[in-house]
């Protein structure tokens, strides 16, 4: 997708402050941070949103989770607690749709969110 962010962050048109990368998945710190840790997990492949995943998906879905705990241990904060947020649509907060995994951290957060 010529006109994705991601797309181009993966691409190497964009440099990001890159936290974990493996052959599937980028991790980067969000650009505007929420939380003290706040990283993306991404999967280099674009997909738009939930709602395009497939079956064929859930192994790289699976990825995204594993990479978030890794940026959690070490980032410091897979012990004090961490949340993983995915959103899904424009009514829940999703601007760039290429799917991310939100890794937020290193304060407490409340709940309910929003």
């Amino acid at each position: 997708m010529t006109d994705c962010l991601f797309c181009k962050i993966v691409a190497g048109d964009i440099e990001p402050d890159t936290v974990l990368e493996t052959d599937n998945v980028l991790a980067f710190r969000d650009i505007n941070p929420q939380a003290p840790t706040h990283v993306l997990v991404i999967p280099k492949r674009h997909i738009e949103s939930i709602n395009a995943l497939t079956a064929e998906d859930a192994a790289l879905v699976g990825e995204l989770y594993l990479a978030a705990r890794a940026v959690a241990e070490k980032e410091g904060i897979a012990e004090s607690g961490y949340r993983t947020v995915m959103n899904c649509g424009e009514g829940a907060g999703q601007t760039v749709f290429h799917i991310h995994l939100h890794v937020l951290g290193g304060r407490a957060l409340s709940w309910p969110p929003g």
